[in-house]
């Protein structure tokens, strides 16, 4: 670890090993070379040829072969500090160690076929950890979602006590947020396309001179390197890169699971200050340095700050697409380095955060249940003005009868400090039929509840789990956090 310069917290607190590999060094220079075998084999297989001899041998294919993976660095960084160009610099260390196949590599491409073409294959393994991630973090909120479908609880409107729902339901609608996501994120992955070899201005000029004009010949250059390269086709036309706007759409795909992820990281510290559902808090952790009781909501109060960060650098790619000049410039590299990285680190970590948060929350029934109770008279009262009617009353006088008694009992709430009494206000009242201990037995909590209980049945069933069984083979993911 150096402790001597900056080091990114992504990489050294938040990020897990897996997603860190996908933007490491190895992993971009080993693609490029796998580029360059995948361009020469192709230009082979084409028949590329100069006065009847084949420019290009499966000799110099197996030597290309050989060294994708022992990457000598020390003479590519050795080479970049004298020509000021990393492709050219890896182009030459990448000669030195295939001497027979130095003059062929990189043969009619442009920087960019490496590493735009790069570009896009990290960003689809990294879509793919995300997607593995995401529907894990579903699953998990759909077994909580399951496990708690009948508790009652206090809902809230305007973070106001509200009609009563259950734990379970409320969980739902942090799973359908995150089911959104796992549709965009599909959508996005499945049109995800190579740049494939278009030249230096999206031509493929050099293609027309290497091919001797053979339009035909041309055509198959892009789909035979995507195949190669594991996706079904290339953008059909480019520039010198693919456009930009990919970027903002994959980028859009993680500022959307932020978004989930920070709601429910909110609702989370929310009812944890209510005391009524907490994080995982390990048994030696330390909630304050100065306040030793306190047990703070430190993993979700995370989740909603890399959430923040990653809403914001969505932005990053957006202004990049559309500062993009003519067929290229070169104001998206550096951006482009950090933006899409730190996102895609930044995105893993919240996911890891919400594996563990919501694999580990703790609910207490009976703070829920007293909060539930306290506040059931005022959520009951439309029931108690029924049955008055049905024994005679009319609905206008005691609909203000009751408003009245709530007023006051609100009073006696918020400013003597004293338990709900409008039971006993209202029992009181002569235009009510009713006795404290029949007004008492319709306070119980799961009357109030509608359809809950049904609601998260079914959305589990009809649209959770037919997504979780198509995924089986990536469930079970469990989450190492750091710090």
């Amino acid at each position: 670890m150096s402790t001597d310069r900056y080091t990114s917290p992504l990489s050294e607190r938040y990020a897990s090993k897996e997603m860190q590999y996908i933007f490491s060094q190895d992993k971009k220079f080993t693609t490029w070379r796998k580029l360059w075998i995948a361009l020469a084999e192709t230009e082979m297989e084409l028949g590329l040829s100069q006065d009847g001899k084949p420019v290009i041998t499966q000799e110099m294919i197996d030597e290309m072969k050989a060294h994708v993976d022992d990457i000598n660095y020390d003479v590519a960084i050795q080479r970049e500090k004298e020509v000021r160009h990393d492709v050219m610099s890896h182009v030459y260390a990448y000669g030195q160690q295939c001497p027979k196949a130095a003059g062929i590599i990189h043969l009619g491409a442009t920087s960019c076929y490496v590493g735009d073409n790069t570009d896009i294959i990290i960003m689809r393994d990294a879509l793919q950890l995300i997607r593995t991630k995401l529907v894990n973090v579903i699953a998990e909120i759909s077994a909580f979602a399951m496990k708690y479908k009948d508790l009652p609880t206090l809902a809230f409107t305007h973070f106001q006590p509200a009609q009563p729902t259950t734990v379970g339901k409320r969980a739902t609608l942090w799973c359908n947020e995150f089911m959104m996501d796992l549709d965009d994120l599909d959508y996005v992955l499945s049109t995800l396309k190579l740049l494939g070899s278009k030249g230096t201005t999206g031509t493929q000029a050099s293609f027309l001179e290497l091919f001797q004009g053979d339009q035909e010949t041309i055509d198959k250059i892009d789909p035979m390197i995507a195949e190669k390269m594991g996706f079904e086709s290339c953008y059909p036309v480019s520039g010198q890169t693919y456009s930009r706007k990919v970027d903002t759409r994959v980028c859009n795909v993680l500022a959307g699971i932020a978004a989930s992820a920070h709601k429910m990281s909110n609702d989370i510290r929310l009812l944890q200050h209510l005391k009524e559902v907490e994080e995982p808090f390990e048994k030696s952790q330390i909630g304050s340095s100065a306040m030793a009781y306190k047990r703070n909501p430190m993993r979700s109060e995370r989740i909603a700050s890399l959430s923040r960060y990653i809403m914001v650098d969505a932005l990053n790619p957006a202004i990049t697409s559309a500062t993009q000049w003519f067929e290229r410039t070169l104001d998206d590299s550096a951006n482009k380095r950090l933006s899409i990285a730190e996102g895609f680190l930044a995105c893993d970590g919240v996911l890891d955060l919400c594996l563990n948060v919501v694999d580990g929350l703790v609910v207490y029934p009976k703070v829920i249940e007293k909060r539930l109770r306290s506040e059931l008279p005022f959520m009951a009262t439309e029931n108690i003005m029924m049955d008055a009617v049905k024994n005679g009353g009319n609905r206008q006088e005691l609909h203000e009868k009751i408003r009245t008694l709530s007023m006051e009992a609100g009073k006696t709430v918020k400013v003597e400090g004293k338990e709900n009494n409008l039971l006993e206000l209202i029992a009181e009242d002569d235009e009510f039929p009713m006795t404290l201990e029949e007004l008492e037995s319709t306070m119980e909590p799961s009357r109030y509840i509608g359809r809950a209980p049904r609601q998260v049945e079914k959305y589990i069933s009809e649209v959770v789990q037919p997504v979780l069984d198509a995924n089986k083979d990536i469930l079970g993911v469990k989450a190492e956090i750091n710090v």
